[in-house]
């Protein structure tokens, strides 16, 4: 049984939240705080498996409870976020500090969608409790993340790749930061992002990489042209493919194709990368819940390119790269602290 501590100020949002794990035989709502101050103490009290927790709130907001619960007993904690580039701002500040992923406040909206979301929050819950003990950040992991991560050396040469897709869900936007901030800034190929985003944090996202990579960082536009050191986050809500001019690659951002469970999705990109400069592609798939980029990482591979899986011991959610490896797609499985030299290696093999 898992065992979850809701914390919203919000009487309608404990109420929906609780209402929804509930459906589910194997979760336990142990309690329901007001403010950040009162979870803290239900924390103490219930040691609960997982912890929901509302940014906004009265007496002590969810940043600040978020520090305390990592500093004391640290957990899973999925943050109940606003989709807004406040919101958005807020959450990805949350991630930094140990929240492994989010859930849309969007939750009061009365909607055809209301059946998704309360899968999606099943499901969140419900990976991220397996995990709580090997992947929620420890004092020290905390501490040596602050610092600034150690660049990776350039390499001199010709690459014979020179195109990298990431496909990343949950517990993404740290790893990807840390990824980023460690390649140099003569990085000699082009990167393009499918992280598992709403619309409003991929734009807020894309700004943070930038602010922290010696890579040029932007959220993709279509007519974009992917070259060596820049790097383009898929806008949420809606696909990247990548269209191979006579003398350069352009990105498109479309809509196509429509039946895809993820957008971004990471296997329409990486099909695309396939389809585009064939073995001169790199795909990495990186922590995440389901399968989304293993048919993508499939075609690459049919066409001489490579793929890295993050591994198991380093995932929030050992998902994505799961698939891959256990379709024998991969070809090394990485830790998350060596991903970047494996990257830039890579290209050149």
């Amino acid at each position: 049984m898992i065992k979850v501590l809701v914390v919203d100020d919000s009487a309608f949002m404990r109420k929906a939240i609780c209402t929804m794990l509930e459906k589910d035989p194997g979760i336990k709502v142990v309690g329901s705080a007001r403010d950040g101050r009162e979870g803290l103490e239900m924390v103490r009290s219930f040691d609960p498996d997982v912890v929901t927790m509302d940014i906004e709130m009265p007496k002590m907001d969810g940043l600040t409870a978020l520090r305390h619960i990592m500093m004391e007993s640290p957990r899973p904690v999925l943050m109940v976020s606003s989709l807004t580039t406040e919101g958005a701002e807020s959450t990805l500040k949350a991630m930094e500090l140990g929240a492994v992923d989010f859930i849309p406040k969007q939750l009061s909206k009365v909607s055809l969608d209301i059946i998704k979301i309360e899968k999606d929050l099943i499901a969140k819950v419900k990976a991220v409790a397996v995990r709580k003990m090997r992947h929620v950040p420890t004092a020290s992991a905390r501490a040596a993340r602050a610092e600034a991560p150690k660049p990776v050396a350039s390499r001199s040469g010709r690459p014979v790749r020179d195109v990298v897709a990431i496909g990343v869900s949950t517990g993404g936007p740290p790893v990807v930061q840390k990824i980023l901030s460690s390649l140099p800034g003569d990085f000699p190929a082009g990167i393009v992002i499918a992280q598992h985003m709403p619309a409003a944090f991929t734009g807020p996202f894309a700004e943070r990489l930038d602010g922290v990579s010696q890579l040029t960082v932007k959220e993709a536009k279509t007519g974009d042209v992917l070259k060596p050191g820049c790097a383009f986050v898929a806008p949420g809500g809606r696909h990247v493919i990548l269209d191979q001019k006579v003398s350069r690659i352009e990105l498109v951002v479309t809509d196509d194709p429509p039946g895809e469970l993820y957008k971004p999705s990471a296997n329409v990109l990486i099909s695309s990368v396939a389809k585009a400069v064939g073995r001169r592609g790199l795909g990495v798939i990186l922590t995440g819940m389901g399968n989304d980029g293993c048919k993508g990482v499939r075609a690459l591979k049919e066409k001489g390119g490579r793929a890295l899986a993050q591994s198991d011991s380093t995932c929030v959610v050992y998902g994505m790269p799961k698939a891959i490896v256990e379709e024998n797609l991969a070809d090394e499985v990485v830790d998350l602290d060596d991903m970047a030299s494996s990257i830039v290696s890579n290209l050149y093999q």
